[in-house]
């Protein structure tokens, strides 16, 4: 594995680099930076349920021109940052051997409690100024509850959906996952019951 140049790259020069290597990176500010999932792995609960919604996207995709991938394809935001959220779905098949979304529509982060906080706030808000992204989904992986991001005609808006009975709406790309589908065999509950 080749270290990482400290010159900084343009995405088609990020793409060609990463070509090479043999772990993940996502381009930051121009510098190539291992994600998170790259240097420790990924936990079993949050690869099931990382799969647990590529099978239930897939299925429901069938016969459409959107396509589920893993973080293996890339998202190029506008701000020249290249990511790689747990779930794209892309409305436009790129060629082959591309690494990237070609029409990022749904993106789905798994929160993990050590990228909480960063996934939750400075990655969506780079999510949103993407014209093709449509929705972000942030699925916990303690317990059953998503925060859902859908771009309307006047802006962004989010709601969080919990409770392991609930269906999230995806009419963006024609699809609904219900909380059960997507941490069935897990061993997520329902969150505690807040008070006041």
């Amino acid at each position: 594995m080749s270290v990482p140049s400290l010159e900084r790259m343009t995405p088609d020069e990020f793409f060609v680099w990463q070509a090479a290597q043999d772990r993940n990176y996502e381009l930051v500010n121009g510098l190539p930076v291992l994600t998170p999932k790259a240097m420790t792995g990924a936990s079993l609960r949050h690869d099931d349920i990382v799969v647990n919604i590529l099978t239930a996207l897939h299925r429901q995709l069938r016969s459409t021109p959107c396509r589920p991938h893993t973080d293996d394809i890339a998202v190029r935001n506008p701000n020249q940052n290249v990511r790689r959220p747990d779930v794209v779905v892309d409305g436009r098949r790129g060629p082959d051997r591309s690494m990237e979304a070609m029409e990022p529509r749904l993106l789905v982060e798994v929160l993990s409690p050590s990228t909480m906080a960063f996934d939750r706030f400075k990655k969506v808000e780079e999510y949103k100024t993407h014209l093709a992204i449509r929705t972000v989904l942030l699925v916990a992986s303690e317990h059953a509850e998503v925060i859902l991001w859908q771009r309307q005609e006047d802006g962004w808006r989010s709601q969080i959906i919990e409770n392991i009975d609930a269906v999230v709406d995806l009419p963006e790309i024609g699809c609904r996952l219900t909380l059960a589908e997507i941490y069935e065999d897990t061993g997520v509950e329902n969150p505690p019951i807040r008070t006041a």
